[in-house]
């Protein structure tokens, strides 16, 4: 029997590709094989996030092209999945150009989903779970160059910041059994993978408990270190509330643990903190800055701001702006705020601050970003770094680039190392964004 084609396009996070991952290992046991080329696909699904309002925008106009597929071609079906598909399921529907609307806790009912599809008759599963973690399914890998993999440890998160959909869409934080996720790494391990990224929208509340005992982040990570020496090891996101001196320490013990970690601040006021529920206070995270400079002296740390966030004052502003001098962040992903429906911050605190305000906060935030980034590179500049070589550059086919343990991209010229080698390298000249090297 022929195989079909299934055609998956992803938007959002690394949470999201590994999904998508997930999704492709559960199709294939239905007899569904990848196709990277959306006119071969019977299958059409587009993996989706709702974190940011501009993110759902690109979705309604990829449904658009979809829709033409499904014109040119009898039989194809098109599906969104994701947390968008959980917040806009009815709107998905009624629109007549989606057949399937799938939660991220139902991607096992995928193939179902996809039998049961007729004229008409368009298929939801948003069904929220306690328990889904897809611990015990082999996902298949799509990273185009078979150096670093992702692997999901836990789902959902416990915190509703006011202003995230993230509660609502992925539901209530559960925590993956260790030994699967210790597994999934092995596998990694013998199938050539350098890296692995664990992944969490909280990675520090992870919590396994067991009859043989409990199990948190720190001890994981330090699990996952000493199973596959080898890999270089990394994760994504802490929370500025929950990261431990344990963590810490844990980190700066094994020199396969990355020296980075991104730590989101989101603002540097007291008062738009506790209006954003974050949970800590401006000196909170600052005494947490400090313990990471003090057991890590070498690494990085990068974050996450919003502007504009309701009611946020000048001083407010300043506050964040002088929060990122004080730290001095190595580099930082920024957005102007846009409201959620459904959030806390929706319901309950207006949307205030003018559009142009937040423009012009934003860019002041950038523009400070974009030194602190270079002075962060500059100080570099004569330091030596063992490099994973990620392939070639993107501007220069002769040069290769990759990452050193704090994250930074590093480009030179080499004509002797290869995707996924170790390279030492000396930095010579920065950007804001590259450490420009040599071999050593």
């Amino acid at each position: 029997m022929k195989r079909k084609k299934l055609y998956i396009e992803t938007y959002g996070c690394q949470m999201n590709v590994n999904d998508t991952e997930v999704i492709f290992s559960i199709m294939a046991d239905a007899g569904y094989d990848r196709t990277e080329e959306i006119s071969k696909a019977d299958v059409i699904l587009a993996n989706t996030c709702s974190v940011r309002d501009n993110a759902e925008q690109r979705i309604h106009g990829r449904i658009e092209v979809f829709a033409c597929e499904k014109k040119s071609r009898s039989g194809v079906i098109v599906g969104i999945v994701g947390c968008m598909a959980e917040r806009l399921k009815e709107a998905l529907l009624e629109s007549r150009k989606v057949d399937i609307v799938a939660g991220p806790d139902s991607y096992r009912n995928l193939p179902a989903l996809v039998e049961a599809v007729s004229p008409g008759s368009p298929q939801i599963d948003v069904m929220l779970s306690h328990e889904e973690t897809y611990g015990d399914i082999a996902p298949v890998r799509i990273d185009k160059n078979g150096v670093s993999a992702f692997v999901s440890i836990m789902r959902g998160c416990n915190n509703v910041c006011s202003y995230c959909v993230v509660p609502y869409t992925r539901g209530a934080e559960r925590s993956r059994d260790p030994r699967t996720i210790v597994r999934e790494v092995c596998d990694i391990a013998v199938s050539g993978y350098k890296e692995v990224t664990l992944l969490g929208q909280n990675v520090d509340s992870y919590l396994w408990k067991s009859e043989e005992g409990t199990v948190d982040f720190a001890d994981l990570l330090l699990m996952v270190a000493d199973t596959a020496p080898a890999l270089r090891v990394r994760f994504a996101t802490s929370h500025p509330k929950d990261i431990s001196d344990k963590l810490i320490e844990a980190m700066a013990s094994r020199s396969n643990i990355c020296h980075c970690i991104h730590l989101p601040v989101q603002s540097g006021s007291d008062r738009m903190l506790e209006k954003m529920r974050r949970r800590y206070t401006r000196e909170w995270y600052l005494e947490r800055v400090a313990k990471i400079r003090r057991e890590m002296p070498d690494c990085s740390i990068t974050t996450d701001v919003i502007a504009g966030f309701c009611s946020e004052t000048e001083q407010d502003h300043k506050d964040t702006l002088s929060i990122m001098e004080e730290v001095g962040y190595d580099y930082a992903y920024m957005f102007q705020y846009s409201e959620r429906p459904g959030t806390l911050a929706a319901r309950n605190y207006p949307d205030d601050v003018p559009s142009e305000v937040k423009t012009r906060r934003l860019n002041e935030i950038i523009e400070l970003q974009n030194r602190l980034s270079l002075e962060s590179n500059r100080r570099d500049i004569g330091k030596k770094f063992t490099v994973l070589i990620e392939g070639p550059s993107k501007r220069n086919a002769s040069e290769l680039c990759g990452r050193a343990s704090n994250n930074k991209m590093c480009v030179f010229p080499d004509n002797v190392h290869k995707c996924g080698d170790y390279a030492e390298v000396e930095v010579l000249s920065c950007t804001s964004a590259t450490l420009i090297c040599k071999l050593v």
